[in-house]
């Protein structure tokens, strides 16, 4: 049975304050947690991970709606584009005579960028692969290191043949 208004407003408002002291570094387990009504300190972070897991999804369906407009904008354009894209226009010579075709080739690129943007905005394109290597291409060492340690790895992986910040006068680098 689905909860009543007053129920669903009480959970929202324990909610919040639950989360205002976990924000403030409160531990599930204090007495000020405790006070808003759970039991435990696992009921407390159960709580909180359904209201953070309901957040999530009000999330996941505001996108998805702003998806759904933008895909929408993005047909009206193609459509708009599309034709002179794709359709060859003739070439005429001084005397008025066809002597070619020819498309568009302006309306092409427009179509391949809104294209391009379709495939970013629904996740269509491949993932380009990175590989992060340490000093000679070989396995970055980790472990438990300290601070200093920390800036010598820096140090080696910014130094192994590429351009410093420094060095790069012209905002460019090969990366």
């Amino acid at each position: 049975m689905p909860w009543s208004k007053l129920k669903q407003d009480e959970v929202a408002v324990r909610r919040t304050a639950l989360l205002k002291l976990r924000r403030e570094g409160v531990r599930y387990d204090d007495e000020r947690i405790l006070a808003l009504g759970y039991n435990s300190a696992a009921t407390a972070r159960s709580d909180l991970k359904r209201a953070l897991e309901a957040h999530r999804d009000e999330e996941r369906a505001e996108v998805s709606v702003y998806r759904q407009q933008e895909n929408e904008r993005l047909d009206a354009l193609l459509e708009a584009a599309w034709p002179a894209a794709t359709t060859p226009k003739p070439i005429r010579n001084k005397e008025g005579d066809v002597v070619g075709e020819e498309i568009d080739m302006r309306a092409v690129d427009t179509v391949l960028r809104l294209m391009d943007r379709r495939a970013k905005l629904n996740g269509l394109d491949m993932p380009v692969k990175t590989e992060v290597s340490g000093p000679d291409g070989g396995a970055v060492p980790l472990g438990a290191g300290t601070l200093t340690e920390l800036s010598q790895l820096i140090d080696i992986a910014g130094s192994a043949g590429s351009t410093t910040p420094a060095e790069d006068t012209h905002g460019d680098s090969d990366q």
